[in-house]
């Protein structure tokens, strides 16, 4: 994905579900794009732009989504350890197809099953967490949190980190720690309306 292209990620929503629903688009566009890639550098170049969107997206839930969802409803931490759960096993797979050659001829049945898993995780999250921030979140609620979403991208890792479901550590594990609390404060001073 080129800067633009991720600078473009979520566009201009201002409303954080509607921003992860396109996302969620993006990614079912993107898996497209992979298998039906040329083998070789084609094929890796795309896989590159699907790992690279999947850690940013994955991030920006965990940092911004995830805690909002957790405090609107009785029964939420159980959804978002659900959701948590799901990422985690994404990621384990995505680590594995990442050590892949994607001219491998297990690449894409693996693939295909990671497909699977990213497709069931992002229509439980449409179903249980989206649907609860469209009832309980006031509209401003919703373009803040789309606003600490684009924030949240904007220094988000570019590879997934299994075992790590938090946007802090999921950053830490990587080579740029040392933009953890520069993200974190960044999306604080988002959520929270501060200028500091």
């Amino acid at each position: 994905m080129t800067q633009d292209a991720r600078s473009d990620f979520g566009g201009d929503q201002d409303d954080v579900v509607a921003l992860l629903m396109r996302q969620h688009g993006d990614i079912r566009n993107l898996f497209d794009a992979v298998e039906r890639a040329a083998a070789g550098e084609e094929r890796r170049e795309r896989f590159r732009e699907l790992v690279r969107l999947l850690a940013i997206h994955e991030t920006a839930e965990e940092e911004v989504v995830h805690p909002a969802v957790r405090r609107l409803f009785d029964g939420a931490e159980e959804v978002v350890a659900e959701r948590l759960r799901e990422e985690r096993s994404a990621k384990e797979r995505l680590v594995e197809l990442d050590d892949m050659d994607p001219d491998d001829t297990a690449f894409l049945p693996a693939l295909k099953l990671l497909r699977r898993e990213v497709t069931e995780h992002a229509r439980a999250e449409e179903r249980y967490e989206f649907a609860a921030l469209r009832r309980y979140a006031e509209p401003d609620r919703l373009a803040t949190m789309a606003r600490a979403v684009r924030t949240a991208e904007a220094t988000a890792p570019t590879r997934p980190h299994p075992g790590v479901e938090s946007a802090a550590a999921n950053i830490a594990v990587g080579p740029v720690a040392a933009v953890v609390d520069r993200t974190r404060d960044a999306v604080q001073r988002v959520l929270h309306g501060r200028k500091d």
